[in-house]
């Protein structure tokens, strides 16, 4: 096999492009494949995103319902079992940048740490938010749950 035997592969290859408005004789002259009359025939003819050429579009057909809280808060859940899991391989104190390389939580994530799951160790925990049982559970386990700001 050398360089100038090279072939596209049968079928494979791409079409060469249609020479457009080159007189009649080519198949493609006087109207150039626009068809008769209307926008699309004009010269610099653009449509809007999602025109579908008079008809309804989908975005309009579709039904839409429910509501969305602009102000929602979205966090990021951590139980306790995950935490005691870490406090059992030598985790005690559990900052943002803790949960980050453990991969429990983004960058910028707010985390809630929620109360599923049985703490045996004294942790100290830093988050955004507790459930009242996490809370509980881990001033009862002698551990420490630490409010941050949502800024934070």
């Amino acid at each position: 096999m050398k360089l100038h035997t090279l072939k596209p592969a049968a079928g494979g290859a791409s079409k060469p492009n249609k020479r457009l408005g080159r007189g009649e004789g080519s198949g493609w002259g006087g109207t150039s494949t626009r068809g008769h009359k209307g926008a699309k025939s004009r010269s610099g003819y653009s449509h809007k995103i999602g025109f579908e050429g008079g008809q309804m579009p989908l975005q309009r057909r579709v039904p839409k319902f429910g509501f969305k809280n602009p102000f929602h808060v979205a966090y990021q859940p951590i139980n306790l079992d995950v935490l005691q899991a870490l406090a059992e391989k030598g985790t005690k104190t559990f900052t943002l940048d803790v949960l980050l390389n453990h991969s429990l939580a983004n960058k910028k994530d707010l985390v809630k740490v929620l109360g599923r799951g049985e703490l045996k160790s004294a942790i100290e925990v830093h988050a955004h938010a507790f459930s009242t049982s996490a809370k509980e559970a881990i001033e009862k386990a002698g551990g420490k749950a630490v409010l941050l700001s949502k800024k934070d």
